[in-house]
């Protein structure tokens, strides 16, 4: 499951490798890749939902999750949320779902930002990268999907969790990844030095051998 601004592309070198031995299915998240905007803006339960109609729809009776960053919400939020219980194990890369340490620098832009909508400036310029170049449904959803974290959820994962990670992710940094490992029991954490949010990429050759022994070693 891709990230934030990606697709199935994303992860289509790695399904084709592991695809030797694997039925891999890849997922368009709406209105990324070649699936359509949804008609409104999207909350974390609207993806989720919209994936265990994907699995019904394929008949898929057991599974296994790999989701980078964005995908890795929908993932945690699929495992923790009372959905169908036909996930074998759990490998998260780089992901996203956590509450992130803010800075000062955080907070000044959040303030100059609602006090430019007071006085009905131009806010169009302002915000992250992947947040300007976006619809007006998907700045919504996108506003709504950060402002969901699952902190207090996570400890609710009970099936074998692979967790990877780059250890100079700006992102989702490193201490995500090491909170993750503590509060999934029995998870297990692998770093790849000097690799950032995309190590998935970055170390495309050993992740989707680590991948492969971890599917192998529960199936």
């Amino acid at each position: 499951m891709h990230g934030w601004g990606g697709s199935t592309n994303s992860f289509f070198g790695i399904a084709k490798a592991l695809s030797k031995k694997y039925r891999c299915i890849l997922v368009d998240f709406a209105g990324f890749g070649k699936s359509n905007e949804p008609f409104y803006s999207y909350k974390l339960r609207d993806y989720t939902k919209d994936l265990d109609a994907l699995l019904e729809e394929l008949d898929i009776k057991r599974c296994f999750f790999v989701a980078h960053s964005f995908g890795g919400r929908v993932a945690i939020d699929y495992l923790t949320g009372g959905f169908r219980h036909i996930v074998d194990g759990l490998v998260l890369v780089d992901s996203a779902g956590l509450k992130p340490k803010r800075g000062i620098k955080y907070y000044y832009k959040v303030a100059k930002y609602k006090i430019m909508k007071r006085l009905h400036c131009d806010t169009s310029n302002l915000g992250s990268v992947d947040y300007i170049s976006l619809s007006p449904t998907m700045k919504g959803t996108f506003i709504n999907i950060v402002n969901e974290n699952l902190d207090n959820r996570v400890h609710n994962i009970h099936v074998p969790t692979l967790i990877i990670w780059g250890d100079k992710d700006r992102d989702t940094p490193i201490s995500m990844a090491r909170k993750l490992n503590k509060k999934i029991r029995g998870s297990c954490l692998i770093v790849f030095k000097g690799r950032g949010h995309f190590a998935y990429l970055e170390e495309s050759y050993k992740f989707g051998k680590i991948v492969d022994s971890f599917v192998g070693g529960i199936d």
